[in-house]
Order: C-alpha cells, then sequence, then structure tokens
C-alpha cells in the first residue's frame, strides 16, 4: 500500500509539472532587457572600511535552453567610506561588467552566477578587480513582455586582496 501511495504522488508531481510547463507566463519568454538599482553592503576586511554601495545597472538575458538564460550585465556602483583617519570621506566607484547564466528552477524562481572584471575609477584608482557572483532572485511578471525582477547576491572582487558584499539589485525587465 505505500508504494501504491508513493508511485501515485511521484506521478502527480510529475503531471503537475508538466501542466506548469504548459503555462510558463510570457514575461519569462524570450530575450530581455533590464534595468536596475544596486544595493550593497560591504562584509569582511573591505565592510571595516566602506559603508555603504548605491548605484544602477543593465542586465541582458538571452534564453538558450526552456530554463537556462545567459546574461551579461555592466553597472557602476558607489562605495561610501566609513571617516578614515587623517582622510575623512572618500567615495570610490567602481564599473563592474560581468557574463554568467541564469537558471530558473521553478517558474519565477532563479539562480545565477557570473564572472567579470570591476574597474575602478576615479583618483582612487585601484585597478581592475576580477569578479565572481553567484545569487538568487525572483521574477514577477506584470505584462506580457515585462516583469520586475528582484535579487540578491555575494560578489567578491580580487586584486592584491578581496573585497566582498552582499547586493541587492530591483530592476525592470523588458522583453525584446
Amino acid at each position: 500500500m505505500k508504494k501504491v501511495f508513493l508511485l501515485t504522488a511521484i506521478a502527480g508531481i510529475f503531471a503537475f509539472s508538466n501542466v506548469n510547463a504548459q503555462k510558463k507566463d510570457p514575461a519569462m519568454n524570450g530575450p530581455k532587457l533590464g534595468i536596475g538599482a544596486e544595493f550593497a553592503f560591504p562584509v569582511g576586511n573591505f565592510g571595516d572600511f566602506q559603508n555603504f554601495g548605491y548605484g544602477g545597472s543593465l542586465n541582458y538575458q538571452h534564453p538558450v535552453a526552456p530554463n537556462l538564460n545567459l546574461t551579461g550585465s555592466a553597472g557602476y556602483i558607489n562605495f561610501q567610506s566609513k571617516d578614515l583617519p587623517f582622510v575623512g570621506k572618500v567615495n570610490s566607484g567602481f564599473i563592474p561588467v560581468k557574463a554568467g547564466a541564469r537558471y530558473f528552477l521553478a517558474e519565477n524562481f532563479y539562480v545565477n552566477g557570473e564572472l567579470g572584471a570591476s574597474f575602478a575609477t576615479g583618483s582612487n584608482n585601484s585597478g581592475t578587480a576580477f569578479v565572481y557572483s553567484p545569487g538568487i532572485g525572483v521574477e514577477f511578471p506584470v505584462s506580457d513582455k515585462a516583469s520586475v525582477d528582484l535579487g540578491g547576491r555575494y560578489e567578491g572582487w580580487s586584486n592584491n586582496g578581496t573585497a566582498s558584499f552582499f547586493g541587492i539589485r530591483a530592476a525592470f525587465n523588458f522583453g525584446l
């Protein structure tokens, strides 16, 4: 009896997942461009001298498989430092450029990973850093070709040491 119940439950899960796959939201299909606001909360050694970061970004997604999109993103993040001895407060700007993949675990929920480079701007130029960024998020469809994208990530920048932060991105995606 337990085996029959287990087999029925498994069959029901597969049947339900096939029905959901056929009802996929139009906003989740096709290439899309997202424009978003970025918020960064430094951790580790980076958090010892930086308070908070904010900026904006563009993100392009191109589907390559049923639940898999390739991504490319670029943006600008400005970090405000804590009050440093002999220096005061210093703003540091960075331009991260990344490429990666986004995999939808369920209809609207995704995991993603990106690799790239971060370019420092301004007089405190600290060069270019290697970027790695795993994250999770959710897209809420708001029309046939648009969605609101909320995501969180851990991002690390390696250049003679590591600067890392937890980031939050709120964006609006346009279907192309």
